[in-house]
């Protein structure tokens, strides 16, 4: 796939003009984003990729194009883990309703900038050494066995590294200032606590991108299309945080499925590198094989987690 400069100018442009739209218009009133509207923008935010993914198609081919929607499904459904982590820094740094969507904005950004920094150190390791995809396998691998054996661990604010760093070298005011992230209190001037979270969601999504870049290098050996994969995941799931607050906690197996998307695609990278490095015939996992298994295993595990929690909460015969 061979893509030319200006439509990686006209991509960046395009996010870019994304970005400012949400900034400027959508968030030029901050306020607390309802069910309806974040239903709406996810909505919107899904078509925009839909059209992305015709439109690789009609110019690359129709293969570029369902590995791009293989590669976003994949950095979708991974991401919906970042939701959790989300939720208990909301809620650790008590961030007020109608200034989470620009703590959210901000904090992809952020992820956003880190994460294309890390697709093209994947990338320049993929064409120099064929053998590293033995290294993101068993990566994934081990990282599905981690996820796996989970449970209900929940991230530790304080133990972002950079916000302690931040913490230790400039004082934080006690109270939010509106939108600001520096105020002055008692004549000194202070960081917000809004600067720290963002701070704190912008580099925790780093940890996530640690196994979902390499899982989506499992889909396409394309940068482009694991940078785009990555852009519209982390653009749509802003208003997802919104859409899911009050099913996040229902999807109590949730890491299983991961577990098993990302055991899936470290197999296929695998049996990948095998095929690239030796001589031996082993099968390989199609773009359709690997769509198949993603949407299937995210259905399985929503239907039963809300089910299961459904019967949960259904009081027992003879409740009233």
């Amino acid at each position: 796939m061979n893509v030319p400069t200006w439509l990686w100018l006209a991509t960046l442009a395009g996010f870019l003009a994304i970005i400012c739209v949400d900034l400027f218009i959508v968030d030029s009133r901050p306020h607390a984003f309802s069910t309806k509207e974040a239903g709406i923008w996810v909505g919107v935010y899904m078509a925009l990729a839909a059209v992305f993914a015709i439109s690789l198609s009609v110019s690359f081919g129709l293969t570029y194009g369902g590995q791009f929607v293989a590669g976003y499904l994949t950095e979708y459904s991974l991401s919906v883990d970042n939701l959790f982590v989300f939720l208990v820094l909301m809620t650790s740094f008590a961030v007020p309703a109608v200034l989470q969507h620009r703590v959210l904005l901000v904090g992809v950004v952020i992820a956003l900038i880190l994460r294309g920094i890390l697709i093209v150190l994947g990338a320049e390791l993929i064409a120099r050494f064929a053998s590293i995809f033995y290294l993101f396998g068993a990566f994934l691998l081990f990282t599905a066995w981690k996820v796996w054996k989970s449970e209900d661990d929940e991230p530790d604010p304080q133990g972002n590294a950079l916000v302690r760093f931040v913490t230790k070298r400039y004082a934080v005011s006690p109270d939010y200032d509106g939108t600001k992230l520096r105020t002055r209190v008692a004549g000194k001037w202070m960081l917000t606590p809004l600067a720290l979270v963002m701070l704190a969601i912008g580099t925790t999504d780093v940890l996530f991108a640690l196994d979902s870049i390499p899982a989506v290098f499992g889909v396409t050996h394309e940068a482009f299309i694991v940078f785009t994969a990555n852009a519209f995941a982390l653009m749509g799931l802003r208003q997802l945080y919104f859409l899911l607050q009050g099913l996040m906690r229902r999807l109590k197996y949730l890491n299983y499925g991961l577990a098993v998307i990302l055991g899936f695609i470290g197999v296929k990278l695998i049996l990948e590198a095998v095929h690239e490095t030796t001589s031996l015939n082993v099968p390989l996992i199609p773009v359709w094989l690997s769509l198949v298994v993603i949407v299937g295993v995210l259905a399985i595990t929503a239907i039963v987690s809300l089910r299961v929690t459904e019967d949960s909460h259904s009081p027992a015969v003879g409740e009233s």
